[in-house]
């Protein structure tokens, strides 16, 4: 029989809320593969993991396809479908918890572990074409100079004596301005690459807030569904 309001009202809510849930899991996806193309550099931060971009991608790929299934179960009126989707969505939306709440624990320490990367990769500057390369590219483009400031450059050889930098921190490049501090970037990298870093983490907690609310929604609706289908309502 068909079905009187309410339950026929819920199955298009579930089936609006999965179209929602879907377009949420395209702008993961897109938004790993934008952090991960930015951030991801291996020369210099050889020991930070790109698995946080790959990891939102993959959350993104799996919420895409979770949302299909939860359109199809919807839309047949399956009873297991429709509560495995609502089973994958509690345990996605655990997931999310407990990696924002490890997050917040270890903020502190990726930047030691960002600071490191860059001295590393500045104490290797001149062993290393491809280091020397990258630091030189992300000097010039981010308008920064040395890990916490130009002054870093001076604990490594051959920029102690006399005291230099590379001509890549220089404002202007033309003679002399590698050994003038006016003409040098007085930003360093770390803290430069930090701000990107928490305009990118904005972006995210923003777009992760939709998500959890959206997933509530889902799963409240999800096991209003189940109630109804098992209770025996022909859902249209």
């Amino acid at each position: 029989m068909a079905v009187e309001g309410g339950m026929k009202c819920v199955k298009y809510l579930v089936f609006l809320f999965n179209f929602l849930f879907w377009i949420c899991g395209c702008a993961l996806i897109g938004l790993g593969i934008f952090v991960l193309v930015e951030m991801n550099n291996p020369q210099l931060f050889k020991n930070v993991s790109s698995g946080a971009p790959v990891v939102i991608i993959a959350v993104g790929v799996i919420i895409f396809f979770i949302s299909f299934f939860g359109c199809c179960g919807a839309a047949r009126e399956n009873y297991c479908m429709v509560t495995t989707f609502a089973v994958l969505l509690v345990l996605i939306f655990l997931v999310e918890i407990a990696a924002a709440i490890a997050g917040y624990v270890y903020r502190n320490q990726l930047q030691n572990i960002f600071t490191d990367s860059f001295m590393d990769g500045m104490r290797n500057y001149q062993n290393s074409t491809d280091v020397q390369k990258a630091i030189d590219d992300l000097q010039r483009n981010s308008q920064c100079c040395g890990a916490n400031n130009y002054t870093d450059w001076y604990k490594f050889e051959p920029f102690k004596t006399p005291p230099h930098v590379p001509t890549s921190c220089c404002i202007v490049n033309a003679t002399g301005c590698d050994t003038d501090p006016s003409k040098i970037y007085s930003v360093g990298c770390v803290p430069t690459i930090e701000a990107l870093m928490r305009k990118s983490i904005g972006i995210i907690a923003g777009v992760a807030l939709g998500i959890a609310f959206f997933e509530v929604l889902g799963i409240i609706f999800a096991c209003c569904l189940m109630k109804g289908i098992r209770s025996g309502y022909e859902v249209m």
